[in-house]
């Protein structure tokens, strides 16, 4: 090949070329939008298969028209990118290949759904670059890089130790936000280079973040593309695609989530409804939350009073049954695999003295399949739940379960929600202000997500159902009212019978 009768230009600015060269062979690159993450994939693949012959890279996005009209065409897309080596015959673009001189190619590849990534099952993936990494889930990711090997692949002195290679770049938000998040921000903060175990793929991770400044070619090409950004709506996208900024999801699910409803942990009191409400899961992970229902009443815990709405409720304890990594992370998405009594044992264990008003599980768990259901099952070892009202949204005259969540985050006519998780529910807090809409169903929320914890809260909220009571006028308190041998003033009528039981259940 001469350089001088064919040259493309593949030219980086410092945080891409940075990336192009790190010895770490697992790679995120992004953050902010704008920051050249796809030029910087077309010109690490083109680089890459010009450089190691037989090179086989694959280039994903979700969805395949993305593919076509991000990566193929454009000013900056391959198709210009190329066209001095394709006119000079080294370089052949066809269908969804780009097949080079040396015998290295750019595969172009789609994979909408999970069930999808068996395609390439047989592939042998010396380079994987996936574009936009959090519209994938944590499924296919961990697939595909299953398929990323190098056996017998030759490489120049300069390569030696950093191939097979992963790229990856993203935004954040979309389903993938809390795997990404969790896998590579998290795990790999300051842009340290960490070397994975092999239940991790075994590879060398790093997050290189890149913000609009990183890339001056965009603001040179269109100089009011940060106007354009902060113009975008919500403060969460700004945040979002300004900043790369991870801790902002925008397109939430539960946009009315907010600190107010995590607590500190207190003391239940003893004369509270108890109940415990189960989404079970195998391969993937099951849920358990252990709910109570406050009566309104004040409670002295420490220099802490804590006074919530009467009907309000408490998921006070959690079980999320999900494989831990060897730094005991939620590995996302993935199950225990447990036996249905082994569940049981870690439920009864969990439990201790309690008792228990009621019990809700999905529907599902009551099925049977050639022998007892699992709710028969744990029927046996003592637990006994009742069928849960798994509407996920409204019919129109019924309300759904992730609009009953919604309106108890909301609160009463006093703002004050009617749902609250304690801070020890960690994964409750990771996962449900996470979770995004139904691209097909808006009103529903993406199965595809992260969903566990959700859907037993959802359970949990249908089955005290709730809702918002219109203004009362101050006439409908009660100034005065004699209840033993004290004088409450400004109490509410429920306030009093509450108050009353609660004498009731201590004796006196």
């Amino acid at each position: 090949m001469s350089q001088s009768t064919a040259e493309v230009n593949l030219t980086l600015h410092p945080k891409q070329a940075f990336a192009l060269t790190t010895p770490a062979t697992e790679v995120l690159y992004g953050g902010a939008a704008g920051g050249g993450k796809s030029h910087l994939e077309r010109v690490a693949a083109i680089t890459w298969c010009a450089e190691i012959p037989g090179l086989q890279v694959y280039l994903f996005r979700r969805i395949k028209e993305d593919l076509e009209k991000n990566h193929v065409e454009g000013p900056q897309g391959f198709r210009m990118l190329l066209a001095p080596w394709v006119q000079a015959g080294f370089v052949e673009m066809v269908e969804d290949e780009i097949r080079f001189w040396n015998g290295s190619k750019i595969w172009l590849c789609h994979c909408k759904d999970e069930k999808h990534r068996f395609k390439y099952l047989g592939a042998e993936i010396h380079v994987l670059m996936i574009d936009e990494l959090t519209t994938f889930t944590d499924v296919i990711y961990r697939f595909l890089r299953s398929r990323v090997r190098a056996p017998g692949l030759k490489l120049p002195e300069k390569y030696q130790g950093m191939f097979p290679r992963i790229l990856c770049g993203s935004n954040p938000g979309n389903i993938g936000h809390l795997w990404v998040k969790s896998a590579f921000v998290t795990m790999c903060r300051d842009g340290a280079i960490k070397q994975m175990p092999d239940s991790e793929g075994g590879m060398k991770r790093q997050y290189i973040p890149a913000v609009l400044d990183d890339n001056p070619s965009m603001e040179e090409n269109d100089p009011d593309y940060r106007q354009k950004l902060r113009g975008m709506g919500s403060d969460a996208l700004v945040k979002a695609m300004e900043l790369g900024d991870w801790d902002v999801i925008e397109g939430a699910y539960f946009d009315c989530w907010h600190s107010g409803l995590i607590l500190e942990p207190f003391p239940i009191p003893e004369h509270w409804v108890r109940f415990r409400a189960m989404d079970p899961g195998s391969a993937k992970p099951f849920c358990v939350g252990w709910w109570a229902v406050a009566d309104g009443e004040h409670i002295e815990h420490g220099d802490r009073t804590i006074c919530l709405p009467r009907g309000a409720l408490v998921n006070y304890r959690e079980w999320y049954g999900a494989k831990r990594d060897e730094n005991g992370q939620t590995v996302p998405n993935t199950g225990l695999k447990l036996t249905t009594e082994e569940v049981a044992d870690g439920i009864i264990s969990r439990s201790g003295d309690e008792k228990y008003d009621y019990g809700v599980i999905d529907p599902a768990a009551f099925a049977e399949d050639g022998g007892p259901s699992m709710a028969q099952r744990l029927a046996k070892k003592g637990l006994h739940f009742h069928r849960a009202d798994n509407r996920r949204v409204s019919n129109g005259k019924v309300p759904g379960g992730w609009d009953m969540m919604r309106s108890r985050m909301k609160g009463d006519g006093d703002g004050k929600p009617m749902i609250y998780w304690f801070s020890t529910c960690a994964d409750s807090i990771r996962t449900i202000p996470a979770l995004q809409h139904d691209e097909l169903r808006p009103e529903d929320l993406d199965t595809d997500g992260e969903d566990h914890c959700a859907d037993q809260a959802r359970y949990a909220a249908m089955s005290r159902p709730w809702v918002r009571e219109a203004p009362t006028q101050e006439a409908a308190r009660y100034p005065v009212q004699a209840i033993g041998r004290e004088a409450h003033t400004g109490m509410t009528f429920n306030q009093m019978v509450a108050m009353k039981r609660k004498r009731r259940l201590a004796g006196g």
